[in-house]
């Protein structure tokens, strides 16, 4: 069941502000931290800048490629609430976990039922599962049949292709949250209009699913 979505990929000051102080905003704000090979990624001392905000409602996301200690140490005072960490071991994340006290989003990239398998092996150290496509850049996607019949303990957001307009309750019954950010932008950038369009939608869905609870 949807509960809430990210927005991942913010890079500019007018657009996290945009989302920020939207009606509707998201649950999570993620920032591409340690990965330059991104057109989204933003340098630690512009990521001071940009998180010198208040974050009203909205948990900020650290989004991370296997991070060295270097990084770390880097961004340990920034107001991150998650670090979501792709490429990481159990070990390498119980270590990051206990060290800089924050909640954890494990980001498993998925081809086949194999990928899905390991998230077996992080159900101590997480918080919330990601599945996401492979490719960092890409928004490919992938067999959402794979994960269906999981059963998790845990929260589960699905990335990876995913629209600002598509039929939301096509996810309902796989994912507790959307990631989207190339779904979300228009030649490269971030598009306030698909934004607008996206957290609505995922307000209505939200409102929706309390009626059919309160008639149950």
């Amino acid at each position: 069941m949807i509960k809430d979505c990210k927005i991942c990929g913010i890079s500019d000051p007018k657009i996290l502000n945009y989302i920020i102080n939207h009606s509707n905003p998201p649950k999570f704000i993620g920032f591409i931290c340690n990965y330059p090979k991104s057109s989204r990624y933003v340098e630690t001392n512009n990521l001071k800048k940009l998180l010198n905000v208040n974050k009203n409602n909205s948990k900020f996301v650290a989004v991370l490629v296997k991070p060295n200690n270097d990084i770390l140490e880097k961004i340990k005072n920034l107001p991150f609430d998650y670090y979501q960490l792709y490429d990481c071991t159990p070990d390498e994340i119980k270590i990051i976990k206990q060290k800089y006290q924050k909640k954890i989003i494990t980001a498993l990239t998925i081809k086949d039922e194999l990928d899905v398998l390991r998230y077996k092996s992080f159900i101590d150290v997480t918080d919330v599962y990601l599945f996401d496509s492979k490719g960092y850049e890409k928004s490919h996607s992938f067999d959402h049949n794979l994960i269906k019949n999981i059963k998790l303990n845990k929260e589960l957001m699905l990335a990876g292709n995913i629209k600002f307009d598509d039929n939301l309750k096509n996810y309902d019954k796989i994912a507790d949250y959307l990631d989207l950010s190339g779904g979300l932008e228009t030649s490269g950038l971030k598009d306030t209009s698909k934004i607008d369009i996206f957290l609505n939608n995922i307000n209505k869905l939200k409102n929706e699913t309390k009626e059919e609870n309160s008639s149950n």
